[in-house]
């Protein structure tokens, strides 16, 4: 079934858990910029992003007190996202490097795989025995080259045995987009257009949980939950819409004990 919006969090809580059915042993959690963190200025104070401008150092900390403070089995499995579909094959040993993916998937216990965004959609997925987990990233460009339909399939795992939950990222009423972005679903399934409504000549709000709930759909997945939050409107969130270059980045992740 569809799940339905659930994102009534105090907006003073570190965490988001995310509200699905997922099997015993599978766990996963959203940061907000309230977490235990020391990151300052704009940043302030639960960066997780190495790349969006803070310090190092600032990062290394916020990252130490995620694992810490959500009693991780192992580190994250950070990656270097690009708005592709490559979807990494990880376990919980990570080597020095960060691999350069928008996806990954894994089946070994005690791996923590983990997606950065700031107003990007974030998918977490499990299967229903919960042997094999696997988080997306899905701006409107990875999501329109398939990169859920990529996880999926590295899943392995047939779809309809599957759950996804869509996570934090922005909302339709504050997401103007232009005439590349709406073109580029169109000629993929003619039923997108529904997620798209005209704001100003050759502008128009876009639903991306709502695209990404249909694509999810389309390839067999019933099992879908999560939505119903905008990272530009809620201020728990980091927002490169609202904040610009210097926006952070908050963590979608999952693991397995």
């Amino acid at each position: 079934m569809l799940g339905a919006p659930s994102d009534a969090i105090p907006m003073t809580e570190p965490w988001i858990l995310p509200d699905w059915p997922a099997p015993r042993g599978v766990h996963a959690a959203v940061t907000t910029r309230h977490g235990p963190g020391v990151s300052t200025g704009p940043y302030a104070r639960f960066n997780l992003g190495l790349r969006s401008g803070d310090g190092a150092e600032a990062v290394a900390s916020n990252r130490d007190a995620l694992r810490h403070a959500l009693d991780l089995p192992s580190e994250p499995r950070w990656l270097r996202q690009v708005h592709g579909t490559t979807v990494a094959q990880l376990g919980p040993l990570a080597s020095d490097d960060e691999p350069q993916a928008d996806a990954a998937v894994a089946h070994l216990p005690g791996t923590v795989l983990a997606i950065l965004t700031a107003d990007c959609l974030p998918v977490l997925f499990c299967s229903e025995d919960g042997a094999r987990i696997g988080a997306a990233h899905a701006g409107w460009r990875g999501l329109a080259a398939g990169v859920l339909e990529a996880t999926i399939a590295a899943m392995d795992t047939p779809p309809a045995r599957l759950l996804a939950w869509l996570g934090p990222c922005i909302g339709a009423a504050s997401y103007e987009v232009g005439e590349e972005v709406r073109a580029s679903f169109a000629g993929w399934n003619p039923e997108a257009a529904a997620c798209f409504t005209a704001t100003r000549p050759g502008h128009w709000q876009c639903d991306l949980a709502g695209l990404a709930r249909q694509r999810l759909a389309a390839v067999g997945m019933t099992r879908i939950h999560g939505g119903g939050f905008d990272t530009l409107a809620d201020e728990r969130f980091y927002s490169y819409r609202r904040d610009g270059a210097n926006s952070g980045r908050f963590a979608s992740v999952i693991w397995r004990v």
